[in-house]
């Protein structure tokens, strides 16, 4: 038996053709609806329907500011962290080109006094950067580079006259690094001792403590037209590293003095003070 709609044709009776029509339409809008209610049912998991999201471009910049700032203080903690090895580095490194610069300079005024027999100290710096009379010509004994120290506010080197204080508390305390033994002069030794030998009366009165104290008061900073047998720094600040055994720049002499292999001749004598 033909059907229509779904429904036998004996369960419909109509009265005429426009009431079919009417059934019809009405079927196919109820039919219409429930598949749209399907699709837009939150419950449905096939269903289309979806909430809409709204963004907030205020709360998107915030949490873009929140992420910078976080960002920012792991920066700047690791900053701390690290800045204190960098700062210890960067001063190691400027005292190791000061203890070169110095060294070479030491090695200058050797060179000096052995042309000169002993009989000559340099004024100034300048004194080294001219060289030495060589035949014709002159030989040079320092490269520019080395009279500007790195640890000066200025860059000027402190001169160091024989004076046989200052001379003395240096002299102490390259004993003491030396387990008690006081180096000689270098080679010959003679141009070298007349300068020395002063020290002798100072070692052998004065305790370790009254000759530091002497460095110490010796506030007096010579940068030039000073006959000079060594050169200092004038920062007074604590090292990084040990010259010597020494921990501050300002005692740290640049000298050829006590550069030889053997004994000095001063014998200080052994009670005169502390680590003696």
């Amino acid at each position: 038996m033909r059907s229509f709609g779904g429904k036998s044709t004996r369960a419909l009776r109509f009265h005429s053709v426009s009431a079919a029509l009417e059934f019809l339409r009405k079927d196919a809008a109820t039919h219409q609806h429930e598949e749209t209610a399907k699709k837009r049912d939150p419950g449905n998991p096939h269903s289309a329907f979806r909430i809409p999201h709204f963004k907030n471009p205020e709360s998107e910049a915030g949490m873009t500011l929140l992420a910078v700032m976080a960002f920012m203080a792991v920066f700047a903690i690791g900053l701390l962290s690290v800045a204190p090895s960098v700062q210890i580095e960067v001063q190691r490194e400027k005292e190791l080109e000061s203890i070169r610069r110095g060294e070479e300079i030491a090695d200058a005024i050797r060179q000096y006094i052995i042309h000169y027999r002993g009989a000559k100290l340099p004024d100034s710096l300048d004194d080294l950067l001219e060289g030495l009379p060589q035949g014709t010509k002159k030989r040079q004994i320092l490269r520019p580079s080395a009279t500007t120290d790195p640890l000066s506010a200025d860059g000027k080197w402190r001169l160091i006259g024989p004076d046989p204080d200052v001379i003395a508390a240096f002299a102490k305390r390259v004993q003491v690094y030396n387990n008690g033994l006081l180096p000689s002069s270098p080679q010959p030794v003679d141009y070298f001792d007349k300068y020395t030998m002063t020290l002798a009366n100072v070692l052998n009165t004065e305790s370790s403590s009254e000759t530091e104290e002497a460095d110490d008061d010796a506030d007096t900073v010579v940068t030039d037209n000073m006959p000079f047998v060594g050169v200092a720094s004038q920062s007074r600040s604590k090292s990084v590293l040990a010259y010597y055994g020494i921990e501050n720049h300002s005692k740290w002499i640049f000298t050829p003095l006590f550069r030889g292999n053997g004994a000095s001749s001063i014998r200080p004598g052994r009670n005169t003070g502390r680590g003696f």
